[in-house]
């Protein structure tokens, strides 16, 4: 393969000629790990106190969770524990097995006691940590921790693999903060939209609590709402096919309860025209039609908003919609907490996988106000959820063109000086 001007083909892949390939421990100089032992081990107890104890459990991709579950410990034991060297700001934490390979920054000068399956990273003065914390979480560097692994159900890397693992990393800390900064700002773009997708969330489900319950009603609208029951809205509740049909390598679509919970109708197995035909005379998917799982999942729902040519297994309900009642209202509906309450509710307890019968998914009662307010309910919720829509493929382009940015500058393609 040739290499362009100025790179150098290495252990770890073509890089620029300055940059530098050596051993892990090289890089890093040592760490702090106290994997294999535990305060019980040396006879100190946790003791109380408010002390975070950093375990593998709490080292998230990219960030500390304090709200898994976790130790924490006295000051006594952090003074008797924590011999080794204390955390600060920046430190690069790695978790070493179950998981392998998470990868977070001490975020501030609190204390926290390290625990299990987790090392410390002082980097040596050359190597700039967010420089460092970036590096690990890329693709090469985690298909190396994954090659060198150890372990079939919870994989693990030994001390001396890692030692040893060859890595790249540019020769002035001025490339590598040009680096480390471009990466944080796209990491800064990425969190704002998640917490603009997460609040946007909390505002629907406080909108669908308000407008599907009449506890806040639209401008213009004061009718009474009557309590129906969901075999009464619809003219038709049906299952699918009992049988496991023959499937085919291509032909008709055949929907199952993984296609409504993943929310994705393009991966499906397919039958035969013919299979399809004989199947479609009982139950038979029309646009404006709602699916719902009743076995193994129960009470997710999808409204069927394509012309589609499909038959269904008999794990999905099949809701045909009557006069009476707007799609679009009782699917969104189909959403709130109490339906799902309602559903569970009348499911079969001991069943195995979770189970509930056509009889008593028409027995689950849907508040029902005037249908011209139930089309004004749903268009609010449905512009929401094109909102939420946006936000999610936004997110999505900002990860994936993240994902780009880390293999073009972590490797050298792209320099910024």
């Amino acid at each position: 393969m040739e290499v362009r001007p100025g790179y150098r083909q290495t252990d770890v892949g073509v890089i620029p000629e300055d940059w530098r390939v050596m051993p892990f421990i090289r890089a890093v100089g040592s760490y702090i790990d106290y994997r294999g032992r535990t305060p019980r081990k040396l006879g100190l107890s946790w003791g109380g106190g408010n002390i975070l104890a950093l375990s593998a459990n709490n080292v998230q991709m990219g960030r500390i969770d304090a709200d898994k579950e976790a130790n924490v410990g006295s000051e006594d034991l952090y003074r008797k524990w924590m011999v080794q060297g204390e955390c600060e700001p920046g430190d690069v934490l790695l978790t070493m097995e179950a998981p392998l390979g998470n990868v977070a920054q001490i975020p501030d000068s609190r204390k926290y006691i390290l625990s299990q399956r987790v090392v410390l990273i002082k980097p040596k003065d050359w190597l700039l940590r967010d420089f460092l914390a970036h590096y690990l979480k890329s693709h090469s560097f985690q298909k190396q921790l994954s090659l060198h692994s150890t372990g079939s159900t919870a994989k693990g890397i030994q001390r001396r693999r890692l030692d040893s693992l060859p890595i790249a990393l540019p020769s002035t800390k001025v490339e590598q903060k040009a680096i480390a900064e471009a990466l944080s700002e796209a990491d800064s773009l990425i969190e704002s939209l998640e917490q603009l997708l997460a609040k946007k969330r909390l505002l629907k489900q406080g909108a669908m609590q308000e407008l599907l319950t009449g506890k806040k009603r639209l401008p213009g609208f004061n009718g009474e709402w009557v309590l129906k029951r969901l075999g009464e809205v619809c003219r038709l509740i049906v299952d699918g096919t009992h049988f496991t049909p023959r499937y085919v390598e291509s032909g008709i679509p055949f929907y199952s309860v993984e296609n409504v919970t993943a929310n994705e109708f393009t991966s499906t197995k397919f039958i035969s025209a013919e299979e399809h035909f004989q199947l479609v005379k009982r139950c038979k998917p029309e646009r404006g039609d709602i699916l719902l799982t009743r076995i193994g999942s129960i009470g997710d729902t999808k409204l069927i908003d394509w012309n589609v040519e499909a038959s269904i297994y008999v794990s999905l309900a099949l809701l045909k919609i009557g006069d009476h009642i707007d799609a679009g209202y009782l699917y969104c509906y189909s959403k709130c907490r109490q339906f799902i309450k309602d559903m569970e509710d009348r499911s079969l307890m001991n069943a195995s996988p979770k189970k509930i019968n056509l009889r008593d998914i028409g027995d689950v009662p849907v508040p029902v106000p005037d249908r011209s307010e139930q089309i004004a309910i749903a268009g609010i919720l449905s512009d929401m959820d094109a909102e939420l829509s946006a936000l999610k493929a936004k997110l999505a382009k900002a990860r994936q063109l993240k994902q780009g940015m880390m293999q073009e500058l972590l490797t050298g393609r792209i320099r910024l000086i």
